[in-house]
């Protein structure tokens, strides 16, 4: 029978790690992975979990499973997170996940659950495995406008308008912050005509935020899913630690609904939970507890934003000096939007064939549609990257 099984279609940001790997040229930068590294080119590991780590060691007397959403207590820190007092908290229910990814997943069951019939929207371009995941479920999919190739920035008046096809029921998924692929977000203000629009349709909004803290900064990021919060009857939200807390393989994630009212929140509870049974009982428990030591001791909360504050700031930085050198390479303003992008990446609005030269000429690794991680570069890198830019791309 497993003979029937039909090749899957190579992955196209695995392909690159492998081509930049075999590449020999001491000048090759991989910008493709979206992991942070630090100056040196390693991704640490967090001080604040390093000790965490040591402290759930020490203290752990079992291995026995915790609950199906999850420990209670890695829910009620992540709620506080990303949502803070936007919504009483009897009206939110979470279950931890295997990474964000597992989070989205379990949202697009949710939604299933609730409306068989609902449409997922999702942003042109959006993260690949979003659109991946729904044709796997055999999900409907539709695009609405969002990033101009032209500027690289939001077209806010394409996406109103892509998404007055909304219809009540439907899903319309979000980006919480730091935009994956393309850097470009909304403004607080546009976020809120959206979610107008999204309660003015019945639809349910599903914010994926990936990258709390590593935009504008902790606060600054969450301000959208807050207000998303305060404004709607009821949402979902599928937040990762993965790149915030640096835990990349301990697979961190957490899937929250807002309920409509205190009330019917058990009911939304019982149905994460039976999701999390059926896909896989219970979930992972180490990194969730690692990430909820962090935020339940003021010392360690205040270390790791310390050292998050340090990667925001340090990606500002190559985002300002990148501009700069391609301002004084091209003698134009052309690509100054990479300083006002945020996050670990941008998409810098060049042809696949300009980013095949760029590869092949200067041993720049970056995904086809030029979707780039900043997080890839040090200062050091930045000028090598502007020059392939500048002599590359009409």
């Amino acid at each position: 029978m497993l003979n029937n099984l039909k090749p899957q279609a190579p992955d196209a940001i695995l392909q690159l790690i492998t081509l930049c790997r075999e590449d020999t040229r001491a000048t090759k930068i991989d910008l493709g992975v979206g992991v942070y590294k630090d100056g040196t080119g390693n991704t640490p590991v967090m001080k604040a979990i390093r000790t965490a780590g040591k402290q759930v060691w020490d203290a752990e007397t079992t291995k026995v499973y915790t609950n199906l959403p999850g420990d209670p207590a890695f829910g009620n820190v992540m709620r506080d997170l990303v949502l803070a007092d936007s919504v009483s908290a009897d009206r939110v229910s979470a279950i931890a996940t295997p990474g964000g990814t597992g989070a989205i997943r379990q949202a697009f069951e949710l939604g299933r659950q609730a409306n068989p019939d609902m449409t997922v929207w999702t942003s042109n371009p959006t993260w690949p495995n979003h659109v991946a995941i729904l044709k796997f479920m055999g999900l409907p999919n539709s695009e609405y406008a969002y990033f101009d190739a032209e500027s690289c920035t939001v077209d806010f008046d394409a996406m109103m308008d892509s998404l007055k096809g909304v219809k009540a029921g439907d899903m319309v998924l979000l980006h919480g912050c730091c935009h994956n692929p393309t850097g470009a977000n909304l403004t607080l203000e546009q976020f809120g005509i959206v979610a107008d629009l999204i309660a003015e349709k019945g639809a349910l909004a599903l914010v994926d935020i990936a990258y709390q803290g590593f935009g504008d900064g902790l606060e600054e990021d969450a301000a959208p899913t807050r207000l998303l919060a305060s404004k709607l009857p009821e949402m979902l939200i599928a937040a990762s630690c993965s790149k915030n807390f640096g835990v990349y393989r301990e697979r961190v994630g957490c899937l929250m609904a807002v309920s409509e009212t205190a009330a019917s929140a058990p009911t939304t509870q019982a149905n994460m939970n039976y999701l999390n049974r059926i896909a896989f009982s219970f979930p992972p428990d180490h990194g969730a507890r690692l990430v909820t030591t962090v935020l339940s001791d003021p010392a360690l909360t205040a270390d790791w934003k310390t050292e998050l504050e340090d990667v925001r700031l340090s990606m500002l930085g190559l985002r300002t000096q990148l501009a700069d050198e391609l301002r004084q390479r091209t003698n134009s303003d052309r690509f100054d939007f990479i300083a006002e992008h945020r996050g670990m990446f941008s998409r810098i609005g060049a042809t696949p064939e300009e980013v095949l030269k760029m590869r092949e000429d200067f041993g720049i690794y970056m995904v086809s549609d030029s979707r780039m991680n900043i997080a890839g570069l040090n200062p050091t890198t930045v000028p090598h990257l502007a020059e392939a830019i500048a002599k590359s791309c009409k």
